[in-house]
C-alpha cells in the first residue's frame, strides 16, 4: 500500500511526475528489456497517448481495488472465503502452483487474501505492460497507466490555477518530457 501512495506524495510535492520518471520500477524494467530488443517497436496509437483508452484503464484498476478492499473487508468479517490464488485481470485465477517461498503463521487470512489481490493486480499490470512493450514502444504502458493518468489529471488541473507565465513554462517542460520519453 505504501508503494501505491508514494507517486501521490511526490506529484503533490513536486507537481510533476518524480515518480514516473525516476522511480517507477516498471517503468525501468521496461527500458532495460527495451533496450536489448533487436527489433524496433510499432509507433505507439494515438488511442493510447489522447484517446479514452487510459480513462477506461483508469476505471477498471478503480473498480479492481474497490473489488480487492470489499473482498478483504467481506472475508476480515468472516463473510467469504479468502481467494488465496493470483487472478488475471480479476477474473481468470492461475492456479499453477507458485512456491511457497517463506510460511508466516499467526497472519490473519484477510491479510493473505489482500496480499494476494494486490498481487494480482501488479501482475496484470506486468503481463499488459510487458506485451506492449514487446508490440510498441518500451513505455508504452506509461501511457494509460492509472498513476500517470491520475497524475495528468492533477498536473492539468495544479496548471489551470497559475498564472498565464507559468503555465507556458510548464506547457514548455511537459513537451520536453515527452520528447525523451
Amino acid at each position: 500500500m505504501i508503494c501505491m501512495a508514494i507517486p501521490f506524495y511526490l506529484l503533490q510535492r513536486d507537481t510533476k511526475k518524480t515518480w514516473c520518471q525516476n522511480y517507477c520500477p516498471r517503468s525501468s524494467l521496461y527500458m532495460t528489456l527495451g533496450r536489448k530488443r533487436k527489433k524496433k517497436g510499432k509507433v505507439t496509437p494515438m488511442s493510447f497517448i489522447k484517446g479514452r483508452l487510459k480513462y477506461v484503464v483508469l476505471v477498471y484498476f478503480g473498480i479492481s481495488h474497490s473489488i480487492a478492499v470489499m473482498s478483504t473487508v467481506q472475508v476480515a468479517l468472516g463473510n467469504m472465503p479468502p481467494m488465496l490464488i493470483p487472478r488475471f485481470m480479476i477474473i481468470l485465477p492461475i492456479s499453477s502452483g507458485f512456491p511457497q517461498l517463506v510460511t508466516l503463521t499467526g497472519i490473519p487470512v484477510w491479510i493473505t487474501h489482500l496480499a494476494f489481490r494486490m498481487f494480482s493486480m501488479m501482475m496484470t499490470t506486468t503481463i499488459i505492460g510487458l506485451t506492449l512493450s514487446y508490440v510498441y514502444k518500451p513505455r508504452t504502458w506509461c501511457t494509460i497507466c492509472p498513476i500517470n493518468t491520475i497524475s495528468d489529471i492533477y498536473i492539468m488541473e495544479n496548471r489551470k490555477r497559475q498564472s498565464p507565465g507559468i503555465q507556458k513554462k510548464a506547457l514548455y517542460e511537459s513537451s520536453v518530457e515527452k520528447r525523451h520519453n
